[in-house]
């Protein structure tokens, strides 16, 4: 059996909220297990027994492993999801649910009100590997002035035209 890598995030806390907002948010999602803390170890961990410790889930089929770890380590954007969408309705929509109650950032970055780092993108790496070197580098710096990504702008960009009205 070849090995499973499953991503794992640590949370302070809010690991099952985070969970379930996810699982609804993301099709083909799912919460497959949730596990307490005991007594066992509590000299290490200083949770409370009973707590949940973790969730496992699957978001669009991909597992996940969320930790109520406490406050010894923070979420980063050093480790971000990048969700790549096909049309500007699926931008919109999941930029706008995972920016409730967190921070936009630039080129498509935002972090979520659980302190979680999302790229809410194109499919830029297929763009920059396919495009030529002009008109990448157009597609680039027209990304770099967005906070949300505008595809239809960025498309434009790789055929060098303006962007569109009002954008």
């Amino acid at each position: 059996m070849a090995p499973r890598f499953v991503t794992h995030l640590w949370f302070e806390h809010g690991a099952l909220e985070a969970a379930e907002f996810y699982t609804q948010l993301f099709p083909n999602s799912r919460i497959t297990a949730v596990t307490h803390y005991s007594e066992v170890g509590r000299e290490f961990h200083g949770q409370e027994p009973g707590t949940v410790m973790t969730v496992s889930l699957e978001l669009n089929g991909r597992p996940f492993m969320l930790l109520n770890g406490g406050p010894e380590f923070r979420l980063s954007p050093a480790f971000s999801i990048l969700l790549e969408c096909d049309t500007q309705e699926e931008i919109d929509r999941y930029w706008d649910a995972l920016l409730e109650g967190g921070e936009a950032q630039q080129c498509g970055w935002l972090v979520d009100r659980f302190g979680v780092s999302w790229q809410i993108s194109a499919p830029m790496d297929e763009w920059l590997t396919t495009l030529d070197a002009a008109a990448r580098d157009r597609v680039l710096a027209a990304m770099f002035q967005m906070t949300k990504i505008d595809l239809a702008t960025l498309e434009a960009a790789a055929r060098g035209e303006p962007a569109p009205a009002g954008r």
